[in-house]
């Protein structure tokens, strides 16, 4: 079982955005010699007659030099601020397929991409697609405001194909830099974080059981979609309570702070990483262009690590959907 934890979690993990927006060492620039390594990589994939998403980390050989930057990427997700932005992937001079089998083969490097949908998508659509007055429309298929959230899952990446008319400005918050706010400015609700709610959208049939917070073995973890955990309730028959919502209400006002959180417009070729443990993400409304080639659009990644936390029992991982062909 995992404890509450009440002392201040300290480290890179416990960043500020007034930290952040001083210090550009969570901005990586891909070299020439790295663009050369993914060519070289998909001109051996092509060679193998093989092309996303059909093809293992062997077929997609990235060489010495990028293979240590991506460690350290993975190590700086799991052991550090729990984020990164990668810039300078060449996304236009890439065919469709061919930008897919990149980030992919980039994935594939990192950890084990996961399904994001029953169908079995291991790459993710991520622009205006669908009708924001259908109840069935995910917010990301949209150009309304995306709340701060955690996704399904170790880690999440975001390459940035198109950026929008106008607008569509990520940002991203530390989970632990919210926890010591709570713990020094309203202590009275930190035991209700670590309560266990039930959450829609796990990737699960039914809304799922799991805590806000999670403390164990030395890392503090969260999952957080206020309007998930509200379903999940909701369909479960189990109200929230008057300070089980005061406590929300509290966790969103921090969470909200301007001077907490990190921003960034992503331009075309942007890599956002970050551990879905340790950092929140959400994006603003944006104006899309008329013509629907020049949209806004994104490619997402579910990854499952394999340096990533060992979790409380109580606080289980979530990597994506099952496969369609063991449902």
């Amino acid at each position: 079982m995992s404890i509450i934890l009440k002392n201040p979690v300290t480290g890179p993990a416990a960043w500020t955005g007034q930290d952040i927006q001083n210090d550009t060492s969570w901005i990586e620039q891909l070299q020439a010699s790295d663009i050369q390594a993914l060519d070289e990589a998909l001109a051996t994939l092509k060679s193998k007659g093989r092309a996303f998403p059909n093809f293992e980390r062997e077929d997609f050989p990235i060489g010495t030099a990028l293979l240590k930057r991506l460690a350290a990427l993975s190590d700086e997700l799991e052991n550090g601020r729990g984020f990164s932005l990668w810039r300078g992937l060449p996304v236009h001079r890439y065919s469709e397929d061919e930008l897919k089998a990149v980030y992919y083969g980039i994935g594939l490097h990192l950890g084990l991409p996961v399904c994001q949908n029953p169908r079995g998508d291991l790459l993710g659509e991520v622009a205006a697609v669908g009708d924001p007055k259908d109840v069935r429309t995910r917010v990301y298929q949209t150009n309304l405001y995306l709340p701060y959230h955690s996704d399904p899952s170790d880690v999440v990446g975001l390459l940035c194909v198109r950026k929008a008319k106008q607008g569509g400005i990520s940002s991203l918050v530390s989970v632990a830099r919210i926890y010591n706010e709570i713990l020094e400015k309203h202590p009275e609700y930190l035991g209700i974080y670590y309560r266990m709610f039930y959450f829609e959208h796990l990737c699960e049939p039914q809304p799922s059981l799991s805590p806000i917070f999670s403390y164990h073995l030395g890392k503090l973890s969260c999952r957080y979609l206020r309007q998930y955990l509200e379903l999940g309730c909701d369909i479960k028959g189990v109200p929230l309570s008057k300070v089980e919502m005061e406590a929300l209400d509290c966790f969103d006002r921090i969470m909200h702070s301007p001077e907490i959180r990190v921003d960034m417009l992503m331009e075309p070729g942007d890599l956002q990483f970050a551990n879905n443990y340790a950092v929140l993400h959400s994006r603003t409304e944006f104006e899309d262009h008329d013509d629907v080639a020049q949209r806004r659009r994104m490619l997402r990644l579910w990854l499952k690590m394999p340096n990533a936390r060992e979790l409380a029992p109580e606080f289980p991982g979530r990597n994506g959907f099952p496969p369609p062909n063991t449902l």
